[in-house]
């Protein structure tokens, strides 16, 4: 596995390697094919109302905690997505006390904990099982760039944490020479609505973001975490571990270590037993993220907080309002 690179997510390509230039051809077939199957594609239309939440990025923009609250506030729906990481490739409707993580994924069963939840690594398989239920909404993860399906509502969620030189979408490049999954034109042109997730209650939106995204419905979400402030040891195997990181010090914790990881990696026993030495030396919490802690075998979940990550709309109601309408 390999760590997302930060600079990526520098407006210039600030800290890029000088071989970038190498990277290029390569996005260039990237975009080529992604456009070949947008061409020749023929999307399932299911008699779910099908509401797709993803990005226009390479992980890490806040679309598992958007997706959740999405199900909170629309309590006829159902989640779906393909299990990232898991070795089932389903239809299967999540049972967190028969399926485990290595089963279906991080993310998928985090989720189940707490909604109907189905994997399907055919996405039109798993609608067609969820149309077998009682669910009117399916909540779909992950699926922007999923083109085998038919979508009621794209929606779109944009990292807009610009902290230290950060931006959304680093210099516009296509992986693996930027962050962005296709051209942000033709990525934006598909979206019907556009939610701009936020770090914190204080910061504000960048007004550059604002009128980027003038001819489309915006709705800012807030991450809401509230932990006291402690001596913390703390990992996270996400794709930005460095957010992880900036909320506990936002948080007012002291970190006396922090070891980042690709994400979703596994952490091993090893690494496990000398994370708690250093926070037992250091009369330190050990802690990581909701994501990786789900992953734990049971004993270290006795040992290893987490800490509770949730969205939350500056206009719910409005919010739910346009779903529906």
């Amino acid at each position: 596995m390999i760590k997302t690179p930060k600079w990526w997510y520098t407006k210039n390509a600030d800290g890029a390697p000088w071989w970038r230039p190498v990277l290029w051809p390569l996005s260039q077939m990237w975009i080529g094919a992604g456009r070949a199957k947008a061409k020749n594609a023929t999307p399932y239309r299911s008699s779910l109302k099908v509401i797709s939440v993803g990005n226009l990025t390479v992980g890490g923009s806040g679309k598992t905690p958007i997706a959740r609250e999405i199900l909170r506030i629309l309590p006829d729906s159902t989640g779906l997505s393909k299990g990232y990481g898991g070795t089932l490739d389903g239809p299967i409707n999540i049972d967190t006390t028969i399926h485990t993580t290595a089963d279906v994924g991080d993310e998928a069963w985090m989720l189940a904990r707490e909604f109907p939840f189905v994997i399907a690594k055919d996405r039109a398989a798993g609608l067609r099982a969820i149309e077998t239920t009682d669910a009117q909404i399916c909540v779909v993860d992950d699926a922007h760039q999923n083109l085998t399906i038919a979508k009621d509502i794209n929606i779109v969620v944009v990292d807009c944490d610009t902290s230290n030189g950060a931006w959304p979408f680093g210099d516009g490049g296509v992986v693996p020479y930027g962050p962005m999954r296709e051209p942000l034109n033709e990525g934006l042109a598909r979206a019907d609505i556009i939610v701009l997730w936020l770090p914190s209650e204080d910061v504000p939106v960048d007004p550059e973001l604002l009128n980027l995204f003038k001819d489309k419905p915006v709705f800012i979400a807030r991450l809401a975490a509230v932990m006291k402030p402690v001596n913390v040891v703390a990992f996270a195997a996400i794709a930005k571990p460095w957010k992880f990181q900036s909320t506990l010090e936002r948080l007012g914790c002291d970190i006396a270590s922090f070891k980042a990881y690709p994400d979703h990696a596994p952490i091993s026993e090893t690494d496990l037993v000398a994370m708690k030495v250093i926070a037992d030396e250091q009369s330190a919490r050990l802690i990581t993220t909701e994501k990786d802690w789900v992953k734990l075998p049971e004993y270290w979940k006795s040992i290893i907080d987490y800490l509770p990550i949730q969205a939350r709309f500056d206009d719910e109601m409005a919010f739910k309002a346009t779903l529906l309408r």
